[in-house]
């Protein structure tokens, strides 16, 4: 006799999760509050005009502006640039993290982990005094002889990408972590004993254990960095405009909800995207590895 086949086991079961479904009632209703809400107002808001008539003209006005897909362009490039430097830092670093020893781990894991005590204000601020034309990275440079004259690091694309890596990688690094120490080290050990060399055991047996980590730390980077506001405002210096530093100045310049809550939208859309392709080829690689296992 199974579990199910009991009535009174059943009916145990059933108020089990009702009872749990109770408790998270006062969280779902504060997360449609703070998030459905919001949401729901910035689509009534997009098609609103200043005099509150209702009107498409506000997706007209900003889809056909170039200055929109440019921001676009710029917020994936800045995105994408971030996720894929997180990817080659972050998956060695992860790797060493969980081969260390447990005391050593820990310590290296809290040197990661550093940044993210501090403000993200005061840490954009202090790449702005490091990567400026007077500042200690070029002031090395020039002073060693590496380079003739300073380089141009900050109020561009570069100086915002390396801030960006800077505070995405603790946030990359830590699924990433969890999921190659859960790995059976009777795993790894049996890829040595059959002849497999480090390069291999890493390619077949740790990566592909790992997948599930990456996903997610690939998912957290991209969700966050689509709608950075403040790293791009400083360390761009007006140079980079993603879709957020449109919406700002949409709103602070000209006071149009309309415009930007257009924009806010294109952004969920890119999410919803993004994120949609994200799980369809986790899917994909997963139904790879389950026919490869099974062959």
């Amino acid at each position: 006799m199974t579990v199910l086949a009991d009535p009174t086991l059943a009916a145990d079961a059933r108020r089990e999760r009702r009872f749990f479904l109770s408790l998270s009632l006062p969280a779902l209703f504060i997360v449609g509050l703070a998030a459905i809400l919001p949401i729901l107002w910035i689509i009534r808001q997009s098609f609103l005009t200043a005099g509150g008539e209702y009107t498409a003209g506000n997706y007209e006005k900003v889809l056909s502006s170039g200055l929109t897909w440019s921001a676009l362009v710029t917020t994936l490039e800045l995105s994408l640039g971030t996720l894929a430097i997180c990817i080659l830092l972050g998956t060695p670093l992860a790797l060493a993290l969980a081969s260390a020893r447990p005391r050593m781990a820990n310590l290296l894991m809290a040197f990661v982990m550093l940044p993210l005590w501090t403000s993200i204000l005061v840490r954009t601020y202090g790449w702005l005094v490091l990567l400026r034309r007077d500042g200690l990275i070029n002031a090395a440079l020039t002073g060693s002889g590496l380079t003739a004259e300073p380089l141009p690091l900050v109020y561009n694309f570069t100086g915002t990408l390396i801030g960006m890596v800077h505070y995405m990688l603790p946030l990359f690094l830590l699924p990433v972590y969890a999921a190659m120490r859960d790995i059976d080290a009777n795993l790894v050990r049996a890829s040595a004993s059959m002849g497999a060399t480090l390069g291999q055991t890493i390619r077949t047996v740790i990566l592909p254990l790992s997948t599930g980590g990456i996903f997610s730390g690939s998912i957290i980077v991209f969700i966050y960095t689509i709608g950075f506001f403040i790293t791009p405002a400083v360390l761009g210096g007006g140079k980079v405009n993603p879709l957020s530093t449109r919406i700002e100045r949409t709103l602070s310049t000209f006071q149009d909800w309309g415009s930007a809550s257009v924009l806010g939208i294109l952004l969920l859309v890119l999410m919803a995207l993004v994120g949609a392709m994200f799980l369809a080829a986790r899917r994909l690689i997963d139904g790879r590895s389950i026919g490869t296992a099974h062959a």
